[in-house]
């Protein structure tokens, strides 16, 4: 990886937002205006978005309102980032299953798996470049649902700077598992209880999974893409209480 570069700066409403590059990663950073250190929020986006897409704006200004700093980093295969071959025929198999009625399991989470193992590395990465700069305190949370779960859990299985994390809506898998029971710290797991693609006993058998002697369920009426939008104030109100 080379050097952390800006390569846009703005500010409005309080919130300075920074756009960056770390060799052939591309990543957005909001701070608040306040120039105290505080914790930074590492924001894991789902599959077909990106560190630009409205969610991951939305929640990084909702923490910056509440004195965090946050950080998202464009996953393999999205964004701008080139796809391979292997990205589009999953995404193709992926949207044929969803078109037809098929399972999407058994597509999405080996391919999530796959963009996992490529992309725990450059968090890393990200997370050793942006630890120097002086606004921000040593202290580091991950939030990611869906894709961002399934590579969260391993990141956060690996890397010791992570101290509590927001995970959920997504499959058990005996590999994700494993990375699972070796976390420890504080989470959070939400689960849609109508979720139309992922089983409730797979989401309860993931959570069940997890090490860590302090975690919540959170488990939502509602169907995959209907997680209440309050669920954002509890991931703000968890951070608030394990990093602070």
């Amino acid at each position: 990886m080379t050097d952390l570069k800006f390569i846009s700066t703005t500010s409005a409403n309080g919130v300075l937002e920074r756009e960056f590059t770390l060799g052939d990663l591309h990543g957005m950073l909001w701070s608040p205006a306040s120039a105290d250190p505080a914790p930074l929020i590492l924001l894991g986006h789902g599959g077909g978005r990106d560190s630009k897409a409205a969610p991951m704006v939305g929640r990084a200004h909702r923490l910056t309102a509440e004195g965090f700093h946050a950080v998202a980093i464009d996953a393999p295969g999205h964004g701008d980032r080139p796809r391979t071959a292997l990205d589009d025929e999953q995404i193709a198999a992926m949207q044929k299953a969803m078109a037809t009625g098929v399972p999407v399991g058994p597509i999405v989470v080996p391919y999530n798996l796959h963009l996992a193992d490529l992309a725990v590395p450059e968090w890393q990465a990200t997370l050793d470049a942006l630890e120097q700069l002086p606004e921000l305190d040593g202290r580091f949370g991950y939030f990611g649902l869906n894709m961002g779960t399934a590579i969260g859990v391993p990141l956060t299985a690996v890397d010791p700077r992570i101290s509590a994390a927001v995970f959920g809506i997504f499959w058990y898998d005996e590999v994700l598992a494993e990375h699972a029971r070796r976390i420890k710290v504080p989470i959070e797991f939400a689960l849609q209880w109508d979720d139309q693609h992922i089983p409730r006993e797979s989401s309860l058998a993931l959570f069940d999974a997890f090490g860590s002697t302090e975690k919540s369920l959170h488990a939502n009426a509602g169907a995959h893409k209907e997680v209440p939008r309050f669920e954002v104030e509890s991931m703000v109100r968890f951070f608030a209480r394990h990093l602070r």
